[in-house]
């Protein structure tokens, strides 16, 4: 067992990735129970809510969990090119009855700028907290390690590592390119090398700075050890979550899971305004047609995206939803997540089970 997971009591190398507006405490909390580390989604939440659920979560667990933040760039706010989506968008609104919202809204705040949500997770002191899309300044970090907390970043590169490593982060969660879900580059805008969850976990791991948990298209004992063989001392797995009991999907999303829609995932940014991987659906089509206007920047995006699928769903049409999922996707597993943990350990335990 890795110092990782001795430290933090864990009896399986699994980290279950937060899933924003997917996951719930009750699937964290039975994560926990199973031996895993369990995650908690607040990077959409308001500070007051934020501390609802955490309040939620230290109700059904007194083992350590980890707690997520969003740290992404502040949005510009273009007006132009912001009229310019809302009129692309518009044809499919009318398709159900419906108009884009009459303008744009930073619906995320950013944690690199959230005093106030700053101050509930410290006032919470979780053990695990980790970082998206980016790295809160020094004085937030050195506040969470004054409160006992152990920090993980997601980067997809090299260059995202060191700079995570000078920040000051204990973990590195090695995001691959087959990952569901926002990709977590810090700049959506640079040039994105696309590395895939092997070769960047074994990247890093070669570097030595830092332990490194994998993540991305990992849905089973086999993938766990291929990923510890490679140097990971864990993994971290969100698609595999999807169809557990005690995950927020509607019916329309686990349906599309249990069929061959779970084989064809793209990378899209038209939903949210950054690159995330979905299955391939009605939004993510329109977003692959020549000549649409830019898509503005996450997470003001997401507000056209939010209210397209609102008014899909309101006429039966599940096909406009963020159905996030990786490229793991048809291996996914219908089963409580107490259950699903303790599957994968034994089939983990089978594969490194000395001959």
């Amino acid at each position: 067992m890795s110092d990782f997971c001795e430290s933090l009591g864990l009896s399986v190398p699994l980290v279950q990735a937060p899933m924003a507006g997917t996951s719930t405490p009750e699937l964290a909390a039975a994560v926990c129970a199973a031996g895993g580390l369990g995650s908690l989604a607040l990077g959409h939440l308001a500070s007051a809510d934020a501390g609802e659920a955490l309040a939620r979560m230290a109700a059904l667990t007194e083992r350590p969990f980890n707690v997520n933040l969003f740290v992404h760039g502040p949005p510009n706010e273009d007006p132009v090119r912001e009229a310019a989506w809302l009129e692309a968008l518009a044809p499919a609104f009318a398709q159900f009855g419906a108009t884009p919202p009459s303008r744009l809204e930073t619906i995320y705040e950013s944690f690199r700028s959230n005093a106030a949500l700053l101050d509930v997770v410290l006032a919470a002191r979780p053990r695990v907290v980790s970082f998206h899309f980016g790295l809160p300044d020094t004085s937030a970090i050195a506040a969470l390690k004054a409160a006992g907390c152990l920090l993980l970043a997601s980067v997809t590169s090299h260059s995202e590592a060191k700079a995570a490593c000078a920040a000051g982060i204990d973990a590195l969660v090695a995001q691959g390119w087959e990952a569901g879900g926002h990709r977590g580059v810090f700049d959506p805008d640079a040039p994105d090398a696309m590395l895939g969850t092997f070769a960047l976990v074994r990247q890093l791991v070669a570097w030595g700075r830092l332990p490194v948990i994998a993540a991305g298209g990992i849905m089973d004992g086999a993938g766990i050890a291929a990923a510890l063989n490679l140097g990971a001392v864990a993994v971290q797995m969100g698609t595999a979550f999807l169809a557990c009991t005690e995950t927020a999907s509607d019916a329309a999303y686990r349906a599309l899971l249990a069929s061959e829609a779970a084989r064809h995932t793209v990378m899209t940014r038209a939903i949210s305004g950054r690159p995330a991987r979905c299955l391939a659906n009605r939004f993510t089509a329109l977003g692959a047609e020549p000549g649409l206007a830019p898509v503005p920047d996450y997470p003001r995006a997401y507000a056209a995206g939010k209210a397209l699928n609102a008014a899909a769903k309101a006429r039966g049409e599940p096909l406009y939803g963020a159905q996030w999922a990786g490229q793991g996707a048809p291996l996914v597993r219908a089963m409580g997540a107490c259950e699903l943990v303790v599957t994968l350990a034994a089939e983990l335990a089978a594969i490194r089970r000395p001959a």
